[in-house]
């Protein structure tokens, strides 16, 4: 608290014999007593009754009742005397708001006084009052000392100002206080210039879009020259502002890093880090041909070593930091690895994060010496830290290739340790790189095998599975070790479910006549005796791949594998530029940007780094910066970024589901052509008729033996009529299309289930009807959706809280949130979902209309709108006809804008209305479009643009998911516009 803060300051004023004589406990009748020692005519009597009351204040007793005796005192020319009541003042105003009035003249009179200290007292306490009654009278006085001869008072009344803002904006900008702070940036005093630029930059990040600190290269020169003489708080201000300047190009760039580069030196680990963060920005700017742009590369490598050597807490704090440079720019600590070895002592916070700096430094160079300190740190006793040193041997055999066979050695050496979490790290990263290796060193399996037993973890017991399954025709008892894991099948977790299911089909397909008994008792396993929908999924689609045509399995299962990513684990590019630009926050330790972490924030302004402009580089590329030397990841096509990747193979992942435009395959072998290779077919194997079950053929992964009529619609046909049914007089609102039978009864055991969806108050959800057309009583009803392109998923358990009796209807309303599992379907807007009851499982796919997924905050700025569809190319529009329209431009942006498609702006050219939309979905995805209206022409014109490339989550996912995306919402727009028609 300000006031607490200037309690401190006040014991430079303190009387030879101690205070603490203050804090003694409380009298009876000594508020009595206090008002008549305030008003005494002795000013040491007065001034010792004021101690008292502030220490009363201090420890939490309420003194509000001497409010008027308090202020009484305020007229003295006693400087302690003063502080003592401004402190007073600044915690009771805000209680007692008529009574501070009483004080406002005497600030009045003090913000003129001969003495600064006492002006920038009076002007500083008066900031602090967060009374309304007492701002008003504070303008007059605060602009005179704004413009004050003396530079304390100047200092204290621009910080001032930022107070004042926080209080009353409005008045601050009707009173010009912004001009004049602006000003203070050319004032002669450094430390005036830095309390100038702090308190821009902190209205600023209130109001991100009121470009405030409108820097030039006239202004950028004062603050450079300013840096150099105000105090370290004042340079840490002066370089976040110059972090936030875009330099014309790479000379001045190189003249703002040459000026501040001498801040790397200070001793104040703040302001290193601001600087350092000035100089990874501006650094982009320089061609690196440049002399100066090695120089700087040197220069950049002390300073950050420095701040190792200090307290743990700061040495966290400056490796979290170093995290981020290094991903950007490796170079400039390549030969600093030492430094980053573990020392005894050391936190386990910092251990792990040094550890993680090695691998990133690590290079063929080096290689020797971090796998000698790696296989030290494994034989400690932190059990945290010997997994992390072991799983950073596998992360070193997959990033320098030329390491991988010692790293190996290594870890088989580990493995001799019979270290039972030693050895379970080691089985999970040599799975890793037997991936990125195949075919290198599967001699070592034998050794593998022998710590078969001592495997407790589920990820380790997983890795082995793998490494069995996938070298099954190596490995002469492949099939009694499989076995053995199958004794306690539904004991295991179900990672490791989903590898002995996957390892055993593997090994069918390799040795057949050997293991048909093995591959039907998983399959039984995995789809009878299981409840886990993703199991008994995968056994289903495996049970009919291998049912009927053994050729597409052995593709399917055995297909060869994309080698995994060299770094599993880097930022994502634009997030770490994002990152970079806040080097020395939170959000640096955090790796996190400020909006994910920062509680009601108005407007967060995404920071990025300039592109370079000697060297033709740019920062939108997406392979920017990933590469040590600025090189070009090599096979980028052929290499998957994790294991979780939607490209894996059925190792880790369900299979993509297929398209529900038509009828599932036959089931039997004969009529497939193909032998059954199972011997008694589908049948034999779920021990009976299986013509009534969906969950034979539609799982999550496949689609259901009939697809309801509705679903054979073209792509946007349940979008329904989303300019409602009224005309354009009627109110906005989301239009909620009919309700259809998602689920017919013959299908699911006398169940329906129909429904729709629909958006209310930016909640999804999806309203159903069940019908119990059958004679028994059903119950336990629950739903599960299968991973769908816009992660849709229940947000809560489905409520059907009592018993659905014959020939009973019950309507059900489930929101569904957006944070589920994505995969992408076809169509796009696909969902699979199963619904559980006491009688069985049932399997059915719907569409739900994609302007679910628009959200109310889509609409975006206008200048950000044309920056960005300027900054698309041609290439990346679609255009889409709409006919038979007689709506106009303003009827249609009113409907549009009732499904949360906003109008940015609209203008008329010849004739013809162009209104200019933004869409946001709910992952983020925006589409921008332009739609031509020409009055009397029933047909319109849609232009869509979207971006490609990594900007979009979810377009990074699919890659030809983009051009799906927006014909969906164009068919959506065209349904909106034509329906309202008929």
């Amino acid at each position: 608290m300000e006031w607490a803060n200037q309690l401190c300051e006040n014991r430079q004023f303190g009387s030879k014999m101690t205070d603490s004589k203050y804090f003694t406990t409380t009298k009876k009748g000594e508020i009595f007593e206090l008002k008549a020692e305030l008003n005494s005519d002795k000013k040491e009597k007065k001034k010792e009754a004021v101690k008292k009351v502030i220490a009363s204040m201090t420890v939490g007793k309420d003194v509000s009742a001497l409010f008027p005796d308090v202020v009484n005192c305020m007229q003295t020319d006693n400087l302690e005397l003063k502080k003592l009541v401004y402190l007073y003042l600044m915690n009771y105003a805000k209680s007692q708001p008529d009574m501070a009035i009483m004080a406002v003249n005497t600030f009045v009179k003090d913000c003129e006084d001969a003495n600064p200290l006492i002006r920038a007292l009076a002007v500083r306490t008066m900031g602090c009052i967060r009374v309304d009654k007492i701002t008003e009278y504070l303008c007059e006085p605060l602009r005179k000392c704004l413009k004050d001869e003396d530079p304390y008072v100047r200092k204290t009344a621009a910080v001032c100002v930022a107070k004042l803002h926080d209080i009353n904006a409005q008045l601050v900008e009707d009173q010009g206080f912004l001009d004049t702070l602006k000003d203070l940036i050319s004032d002669s005093n450094p430390m005036v210039v830095a309390n100038a630029v702090a308190a821009l930059s902190e209205i600023a990040e209130s109001h991100p879009n009121s470009n405030l600190l409108d820097l030039n290269p006239q202004s950028i020169n004062k603050l450079l020259t300013a840096l150099n003489e105000c105090t370290e708080w004042g340079q840490i201000f002066i370089l976040d502002c110059l972090a936030n300047y875009t330099p014309r190009d790479d000379r001045e760039s190189q003249s703002i890093c040459e000026r501040v580069t001498p801040r790397l030196s200070h001793a104040n680990s703040a302001v290193v880090l601001s600087a350092v963060k000035v100089l990874m920005k501006f650094m982009e700017m320089l061609p690196k041909d440049l002399d100066y742009y090695s120089t700087l590369l040197k220069k950049l490598a002390p300073p950050l070593v420095t701040l190792l050597s200090a307290e743990p807490e700061l040495q966290y704090v400056a490796l979290r930091n170093i995290n981020l440079i290094v991903q950007k720019r490796p170079e400039i600590l390549k030969h600093e690895m030492k430094v980053f070895f573990v020392k005894y002592n050391d936190p386990i916070y910092v251990k792990l994060e040094k550890l993680d700096i090695m691998i990133r430094l690590a290079s063929q160079a080096n290689i020797a010496q971090v796998l000698a300190e790696l296989k030290e740190y494994a034989t400690e006793v932190d059990v945290d830290f010997v997994r992390k040193a072991v799983r950073a041997i596998g992360r070193c055999a997959i990033k320098v290739e030329q390491s991988a066979e010692r790293c190996v050695s290594t870890l088989l050496d580990l493995i001799q340790t019979k270290v039972n979490y030693v050895v379970q790290e080691a089985i999970v990263v040599i799975k890793d790189i037997f991936r990125k290796y195949p075919n290198k060193y599967e001699s070592v399996i034998a050794t593998l095998c022998e710590n078969l037993d001592s495997l407790d973890e589920p990820e380790a017991r997983a890795a082995m599975i793998w490494i069995v399954g996938e070298y099954a025709e190596r490995i002469d008892n492949a099939d009694e070790l499989l076995e053995s894991f199958l004794e306690g099948f539904h004991d295991e977790s179900t990672q490791v479910q989903l590898q002995l299911l996957t390892a055993i089909v593997k090994l069918f397909l390799k040795k057949p006549t050997e293991t048909q008994e093995l591959v039907q008792q998983v399959l039984s396993l995995a789809t009878q005796d299981s409840d886990n929908p993703d199991l008994r999924d995968r056994g289903y689609i495996y049970w009919r791949l291998l049912s009927t045509d053994p050729v597409a399995a052995k593709e399917v299962v055995l297909a060869e594998k994309p080698l995994i990513s060299e770094e599993t684990d880097l930022i994502e590019p634009t997030l770490l530029e994002e990152l970079i630009c806040h080097i020395g926050t939170l959000a640096s330790v955090y790796h996190k940007p400020p909006s994910a972490f920062v509680e009601g924030s108005r407007g967060v302004m995404h920071k990025r780094l300039p592109a370079r402009t000697g060297s033709g580089e740019s920062t939108e590329s997406p392979d920017a910066g990933t590469a040590a030397g600025g090189s070009a990841p090599e096979a980028a096509p052929s290499i998957i970024p994790s294991q979780g990747d939607l490209l894996g193979d059925l190792l880790n992942l369900d299979m993509a589901p297929p398209t529900t435009s038509g009828p599932p395959p036959p089931t039997t072998g004969m009529q497939m052509g193909g032998m059954d290779l199972l011997g008694g077919g589908l049948d034999s194997l779920l021990g009976g008729d299986i013509g009534g079950s969906p969950a034979m053929g539609a799982g999550f992964g496949a689609a259901p033996a009939v697809m309801p009529a509705s679903l054979n619609a073209p792509v946007g046909g349940g979008l329904g009529d989303l300019f409602d049914l009224g005309g354009v007089g009627m109110p906005m609102g989301a239009y909620i299309p009919p309700k259809i039978v998602w689920l017919p009864a013959m299908k699911a055991k006398g169940l329906e289930i129909s429904g729709t969806f629909a958006r209310r108050a930016g909640v999804i959800q999806m309203e159903l009807i069940l019908t119990n057309k059958a004679m028994s009583v059903m119950t336990d009803f629950a739903i599960q959706f299968n991973r769908n392109s816009f992660g849709l998923a229940p947000a809560g358990p489905l409520q059907v809280l009592t018993p659905l009796g014959p020939n009973q209807t019950i309507e059900v309303s489930l929101p569904l949130s957006t944070v589920g599992p994505v995969m992408k379907m076809d169509p796009l807007n696909n969902l699979q979902v199963a619904v559980k009851n006491n009688i069985d499982v049932f399997y059915f796919s719907c569409q739900y209309p994609i302007s679910m997924l628009f959200v109310e905050d889509g609409k975006m700025e206008r200048q950000v709108f044309l920056a960005t569809w300027k900054d698309i190319p041609n290439d990346n529009e679609s255009q889409f006809q709409i006919k038979d329209c007689h709506l106009n431009s303003d009827a249609a942006s009113s409907k549009l804008q009732g499904s949360n498609i906003f109008t940015i702006a609209k203008r008329t050219v010849d004739g013809q209305d162009m209104l200019y939309m933004s869409i946001k979905l709910s992952n983020g995805i925006w589409v921008l479009a332009e739609l031509r209206v020409q009055a009397g022409n029933p047909n319109y014109t849609m232009t869509t643009i979207r971006r490609s490339g990594s900007s979009l989550k979810m377009l990074t996912l699919f890659p030809c998911a983009a051009c799906t995306l927006t014909s969906l919402c164009c068919c959506c727009m065209d349904l909106m516009l034509s329906q309202y028609n008929t």
